[in-house]
C-alpha cells in the first residue's frame, strides 16, 4: 500500500475507504445514541403521521390530525418519509426519527463525494466530517423536523447541478431544478435559499454557449416553478369542504401559506414589522421592536392536563449540573414574558445584525467553523486568476460561498425562525472548511510563509468564537486549553525552516490545526447527543443544560379526562375540539383518534366556525369542546372569541367532582362540584364542555 498523501490522490485506496468508515460510523454514533430521551420527538409532527397513516386523504393533504380538519404548516413530501418509517417501526419517537438519521447519514457521504471529485479525499474526508460534528445538525437529525431530509435533497440537487456544469448535459441541470422542486415540497421557500448558488455556478462554470445557457436555464425555471407548485395547486384547487383547512394560512390557501406564514414573516417576523434589513448594517442597535405574534403571558401557565408540548414558551428544565452554566440571554422565557433573544417575532435567536451568527445564542449552532469557512472562501478566490468558465477554486466560492451567502444573509436579518434552521448553513460551511484545508496544504508547498499566514488567521478567528461561546454555556470546558495549545503547535509545526528539515513537522502541524478546529464542535455535538434538547418540538444544540428523566418528550395527558371522554364518545367522531394543537396532539398519540384543532397549530387558524360546530354536533360528530371557561374570548387569535361565545351559549360545562376526582357531576355547579379543573393557557381559562347536553339557566 503506498504511502497517504495529500494531494489529489489523497488516500490510496483501502485507507480511503477505512477513513470513510470510521467518517460513517462517527455520524451514525452521534444520530442514533441516546435515542430514549428524544420520547415522541416534535408531537405536532408525530401526531400528523399518526393522522396520515389512517387515510390516504389525510395521506396526501398533510391532516395534522386523523379527523383532516387542518393540515400542518408545511407540505407533506418530508412527513411521506415518516409515515413510509412508522408503517415499518410504529409511530414512535424511532419511527418518525429515522429517516431523519438516515438522511443526516447519507448528507455527509453525498458532500464527501461532491468535494472529493474536485478537491481531492482529503478534502472531502474532511468537509464530511466538518458536517458529521456540526451540533444543530446533529440535533436536527435527531428530530422529525423535515430540515435534514431538506438538506440531503439539496446536496442531490448540488450534485445534479455540478453535473450540469462539467458534462454540459441538460438532463442533469433538469434534474436538479426537479430535486430543488422536491425540496420545496418539503419546507417552501426554504429550499429557495441555496438556488442563486447554483444557477450561477452553472451559468458561469459551463463551457456551453452563453445563448444556449439561458436556453437551458429558462427550461430549468420552468421546471423549477412547476415541481414546486404542483402540490399547492393541487391542494388549493382542491373544494375547501373537501379537505383539510390549510393550517397557519390566513385564508384556507397554500399559496397564501407560501407567501406568508412560510414567506414574508419568515423574513419581517410574525407582525410584519422587522427591521432585520436595517439591523445588518447597524449590528442590531435598532432591532428591538417587536414583531406582534402568538406570545403567551406572562404568568400564564397550561391548564392541568392540558400541557402544551415542549416548546418555546416553556421552561420547565431541571437545574444545570456543577459545573454547567447558562448564560442570561439564553433564558427561555425572560421576566417581560418575551422569548430570550428577544429579535422581533423570533424565539432565541438573538438580535437581527452582522454579528449574529457569530455569537451567542446562534454561534452554538453552526457558527463554530464559521470564520475558518469565509477565510476559505476568501483563499480560494484570491488562489487563481478569474476566467471563464470558472476554474474548480472559484466554482466552489460561487457554489459553497455563494450558498453560504444567501443562507447566512436570510439568517442575519431574518425575524422569525428557530435555531434548527441554521442547519441550512451547515453543508456550505463544512464543504468550505473541507477544501480550505487542503487548498492551504497544497498553497504550503510553493509559498509557505503565506500559507502560515493563512492558517494563522483562520485559528485567531475561529478560536475567538469559539472560545466564548463554549465558556457563555459550560463553566468548565476543560478542553479549550487543549484547542490553544494545538493551535499554536500547528502554527509553529508549519514554520517554513522547521517543516523543510523534518518530514513529519508539515503533516504533523496540519493534524494540530486540524485538532484545534475541530474538536470544540465535536464535543458540543457529543454533548448535544448526551443531553438532547429538553424541548423536543424545536430541536437545538447543547446549551449548558441536562435534559432530566429519559422520554420526557413522552406524552402528558389528564388519564381521568381521557377515560371521561372515551366513555361518553362512543359513536362520536371526535374525541373533543381543543383551541390548538398544543392541547390536542397528545391526546391523538394516545387515542389515534381525530381532536378537532380549532386554531389549528398555535390557535390563530379558523378552521371551523360556531355555525360549522353546531352542525357537527347535530350530525353527532362532535360532543366535548375545551373551550375559553368565561365565555368571552381572550384566545390567542382566530375566531376563539366566536366559538367561546357560542359555546357559552349552546354547551353545558361539564362539571368536576374534586373529592372523588372525577367528571361529570351535575350541571358543573351544585353539590360541591368544580368547574373541572380550569386553568390559563395563553390567555384563555378553558373548561370542559358538552354540546349535546342543553345547557340549563343558571
Amino acid at each position: 500500500m503506498t504511502e497517504i498523501g495529500l494531494g489529489k490522490k489523497t488516500f490510496a485506496r483501502p485507507a480511503k475507504w477505512i477513513a470513510l468508515a470510521v467518517l460513517v460510523a462517527l455520524a451514525a454514533g452521534l444520530r442514533f445514541a441516546n435515542l430514549d430521551a428524544l420520547g415522541d420527538a416534535n408531537h405536532y409532527y408525530t401526531a400528523a403521521v399518526k393522522a396520515m397513516s389512517q387515510s390516504w386523504q389525510n395521506f396526501f393533504f398533510a391532516a395534522a390530525e386523523p379527523g383532516g380538519s387542518v393540515s400542518v404548516d408545511k407540505p407533506p413530501v418530508g412527513l411521506w418519509f415518516q409515515v413510509a418509517s412508522a408503517a415499518v417501526f410504529g409511530v414512535n419517537g424511532f419511527g418518525v426519527v429515522l429517516p431523519q438519521i438516515l438522511a443526516g447519514i447519507f448528507s455527509v457521504l453525498v458532500l464527501y463525494r461532491l468535494v472529493r471529485q474536485a478537491f481531492g479525499a482529503l478534502a472531502g474526508w474532511l468537509a464530511g466530517l466538518a458536517l458529521a460534528i456540526t451540533p444543530v445538525v446533529v440535533a436536527t437529525d435527531r428530530n422529525n423536523t423535515m430540515d435534514s431530509t431538506l438538506i440531503l435533497t439539496l446536496l442531490l440537487a448540488a450534485w445534479a447541478f455540478s453535473a450540469a456544469t462539467t458534462r454540459g448535459k441538460l438532463r442533469y441541470l433538469i434534474l436538479g431544478s426537479f430535486l430543488v422542486g422536491v425540496g420545496f415540497n418539503i419546507k417552501m421557500l426554504q429550499a429557495y435559499l441555496p438556488v442563486p448558488a447554483f444557477l450561477v455556478f452553472y451559468f458561469l462554470g459551463s463551457p456551453e454557449r452563453w445563448g444556449r445557457k439561458l436556453a437551458n436555464l429558462t427550461l430549468a425555471a420552468i421546471v423549477l416553478v412547476g415541481v414546486s407548485l404542483s402540490w399547492a395547486l393541487l391542494v388549493d384547487l382542491t373544494p375547501a369542504e373537501q379537505r383539510p383547512y390549510v393550517g397557519s394560512s390566513s385564508d384556507n390557501s397554500e399559496l397564501s401559506l407560501i407567501a406568508g406564514y412560510n414567506g414574508a414573516q419568515r423574513l419581517l417576523g410574525m407582525g410584519g414589522r422587522g427591521n432585520g434589513l436595517l439591523a445588518l448594517f447597524t449590528g442590531g442597535a435598532n432591532a428591538g421592536a417587536r414583531a406582534g405574534g402568538f406570545q403567551p403571558p406572562q404568568g400564564a401557565q397550561p391548564p392541568q392536563g392540558f400541557q402544551p408540548p415542549q416548546n418555546q414558551f416553556r421552561d420547565d428544565r431541571p437545574q444545570p449540573p456543577q459545573g454547567l452554566n447558562t448564560p442570561q440571554d439564553q433564558n427561555p422565557m425572560r421576566p417581560d414574558g418575551a422569548p430570550g433573544g428577544g429579535a422581533p417575532g423570533g424565539f432565541n435567536i438573538g438580535q437581527p445584525g452582522a454579528w449574529r451568527l457569530f455569537t451567542a445564542p446562534l454561534s452554538k449552532e453552526a457558527g463554530w467553523l464559521l470564520p475558518t469557512a469565509l477565510l476559505s472562501a476568501l483563499l480560494l478566490t484570491v488562489s487563481t486568476r478569474p476566467r471563464l468558465p470558472l476554474a474548480p477554486k472559484h466554482c466552489a466560492v460561487v457554489l459553497w460561498g455563494g450558498w453560504l451567502l444567501t443562507a447566512g444573509i436570510f439568517f442575519s436579518v431574518a425575524g422569525f425562525f428557530h435555531e434548527y434552521y441554521l442547519s441550512m448553513l451547515a453543508p456550505a460551511i463544512a464543504a468550505l472548511v473541507g477544501i480550505g484545508i487542503a487548498e492551504v496544504w497544497r498553497l504550503r508547498a510553493q509559498h509557505s510563509w503565506v500559507a502560515l499566514l493563512a492558517v494563522g488567521l483562520a485559528s485567531v478567528a475561529t478560536l475567538a468564537v469559539q472560545i466564548p461561546t463554549a465558556n457563555a454555556y459550560v463553566r468548565d470546558a476543560w478542553w479549550l486549553p487543549v484547542v490553544v495549545a494545538a493551535s499554536v503547535a500547528g502554527g509553529v509545526l508549519w514554520l517554513p525552516w522547521l517543516s523543510r528539515r523534518f518530514a513529519f513537522a508539515a503533516p504533523l502541524g496540519l493534524l494540530c490545526l486540524v485538532l484545534a478546529w475541530l474538536l470544540t464542535p465535536g464535543i458540543w455535538s457529543a454533548l448535544t447527543t448526551l443531553y438532547s434538547s429538553a424541548n423536543q418540538s424545536l430541536p437545538s444544540a447543547y446549551d449548558g443544560r441536562a435534559s432530566g428523566p429519559p422520554n420526557r418528550g413522552g406524552t402528558q395527558i389528564d388519564q381521568t379526562l381521557l377515560a371521561y371522554l372515551q366513555a361518553n364518545t362512543q359513536g362520536v367522531k371526535y374525541l373533543m375540539a381543543v383551541p390548538s394543537s398544543m392541547q390536542g396532539s397528545d391526546y391523538v398519540l394516545a387515542t389515534g383518534r381525530p381532536v378537532l384543532y380549532l386554531g389549528g397549530f398555535n390557535g390563530q387558524d379558523k378552521v371551523a366556525t360556531p355555525a360549522q360546530l353546531a352542525q357537527m354536533v347535530a350530525d353527532n360528530e362532535l360532543r366535548f369542546i375545551y373551550a375559553d371557561a368565561r365565555g368571552g374570548g381572550g384566545g390567542p387569535g382566530g375566531n376563539q372569541s366566536e366559538i367561546s361565545t357560542w359555546v357559552a351559549s349552546a354547551c353545558a360545562l361539564v362539571g368536576f367532582d374534586a373529592a372523588a376526582q372525577n367528571f361529570g357531576a351535575p350541571d358543573g355547579t351544585p353539590g360541591g362540584a368544580a368547574p373541572n379543573r380550569a386553568g390559563g393557557f395563553g390567555g384563555m381559562q378553558v373548561s370542559l364542555y358538552d354540546c349535546q347536553t342543553p345547557k340549563r339557566s343558571q
